[in-house]
């Protein structure tokens, strides 16, 4: 989402580089670079204007840190008025969830944004984390929409309300009575959304609020839409009182203006960012490691919770007992591939990791999508034998191979490097040796980074 955004301001960082000092001159210099940044993103100019603002005041009236140079001065300042600007640090529940249940979840926004499918990955979200999730559907005027919440609540493994009612009133009404009636401790109300905001639709939203009592007014913004999303928010909030914004889309090529906007015109937090087209594609939204990201400074504990929740620490335990046994085969290879890929893009893993930006161009042709789904399909071309035992791959079997991937003989070759690299460097560094040395640098003090 903002792959522009970050490009722009590495670039304005940049010209600090190398600079005595933070000066009036050389703070003007970077900032017009950022201004223009902001401006391309679609970030409110208001909210542009007052950020560069503070940005220049806190710069401006800083002393540079023993051990920081101008440049590294400034990104932090940068990054700490980013994290404000985005709402400042993410609270430690996302949602405020109700002592006596049902808690009342009011989904609003405009159509198309992607309401229905969001009320989805919600719902998963909540069961990940231990609660019962009832999905109402009160769209009762777009075609099929009823049916569509249906259908992604059980992709999700969610329980969808069906009712008879004739009123999207009645209908959330009639939800509210059976989830308390038979202990679903949330209710997601999907409601009707319209191509642009009008009175009938705010009328309707404003009758089902005072019949429902929702405890949470979510407002699900579609990001590629800029500050479009942020006005309907801000109309939303003035007649409603929005308790948070969901964010969909931000793996699509949004410039990011309605992220780094919104918080700052409705005064609402963002709480989820929609990340795919999954039901298992909600994130929650940390306005402080955004900010990292932003600024080409990785995103690890996000990384680390996704590998945790998707990948398991099972599968972890396995192939490092293998490691220790020397046995990892290109079975284990192909699995970590498939492991991989729940994470989600190579491009979006990438952007995770701390100044991994900068060497982008040079990783563009070797880490994507593409040469690993190649790579896959060599892997998938072997015999489960041949995957367990890589040395039984003769010239006239890497020919079979490379015919059934539908790549080259040089390509199979380039794997096989690759594989026996891979599995030397992980024995190397799952040896005892190296983690007593690892240990003893440790004990020392003695890691660069520290």
């Amino acid at each position: 989402m903002f792959e522009t955004l970050t490009d722009k301001l590495t670039k304005a960082m940049r010209s600090l580089m190398g600079q005595p000092s933070l000066t009036e001159k050389n703070i003007e210099d970077a900032l017009r670079d950022v201004r223009m940044a902001l401006l391309e993103a679609d970030v409110h100019v208001q909210v542009a204007r007052s950020f560069l603002q503070r940005v220049k005041e806190r710069a401006l009236g800083s002393l540079v840190l023993r051990g920081l140079d101008p440049a590294q001065q400034f990104i932090d300042i940068v990054y700490k008025e980013l994290t404000e600007v985005m709402g400042g640090k993410a609270d430690e529940k996302p949602m405020n969830m109700m002592s006596s249940p049902p808690t009342v979840v009011m989904m609003v926004g405009l159509q198309g944004s992607g309401k229905t499918s969001t009320c989805a990955k919600l719902a998963k979200y909540l069961k990940k984390n231990g609660h019962s999730p009832l999905l109402a559907p009160a769209d009762l005027s777009r075609p099929a929409a009823i049916e569509q919440l249906h259908i992604v609540a059980k992709e999700a493994g969610a329980q969808s309300f069906r009712s008879e009612e004739k009123t999207p009133v009645a209908v959330c009404k009639a939800a509210l009575e059976e989830a308390k009636a038979k202990g679903w401790d949330v209710l997601i109300i999907d409601t009707a959304g319209r191509l642009h905001i009008n009175e009938d639709l705010m009328d309707e939203l404003s009758i089902i609020k005072a019949a429902c009592k929702p405890d949470e007014i979510l407002f699900v913004a579609d990001s590629m839409t800029g500050q479009d999303a942020v006005r309907s928010a801000g109309a939303f909030n003035d007649k409603l009182g929005l308790t948070g914004v969901i964010l969909t889309k931000t793996d699509g090529d949004s410039r990011g203006g309605a992220a780094f906007s919104v918080k700052q015109v409705t005064g609402q937090p963002i709480k989820f960012v929609g990340t795919g087209e999954k039901t298992d594609d909600l994130e929650r939204f940390h306005p402080d490691r955004m900010a990292q990201r932003i600024l080409g400074m990785g995103d690890v504990l996000t990384l680390i919770e996704q590998a945790k929740e998707k990948i398991g620490e099972g599968e972890a335990e396995k192939i490092a007992k293998k490691l220790e046994k020397n046995q990892f085969s290109l079975e284990d290879m192909r699995s970590q591939f498939q492991q991989i890929k729940k994470l989600g893009s190579m491009n979006k893993l990438l952007g995770m990791i701390p100044g991994i930006s900068q060497f982008k161009g040079q990783l563009e042709n070797a880490a994507t999508d593409k040469r690993m789904k190649h790579m896959e399909a060599i892997l998938d071309s072997m015999t489960p034998k041949e995957r367990k035992n890589h040395n039984l791959l003769d010239a006239k079997r890497k020919r079979r191979i490379a015919m059934g991937s539908g790549r080259t003989v040089q390509e199979v070759n380039q794997l096989l490097k690759q594989f026996l690299e891979m599995k030397k460097m992980m024995s190397q560094i799952s040896s005892p040796g190296f983690m007593k040395k690892i240990q003893s640098l440790a004990g020392q003090n003695k890691f660069p980074f520290s």
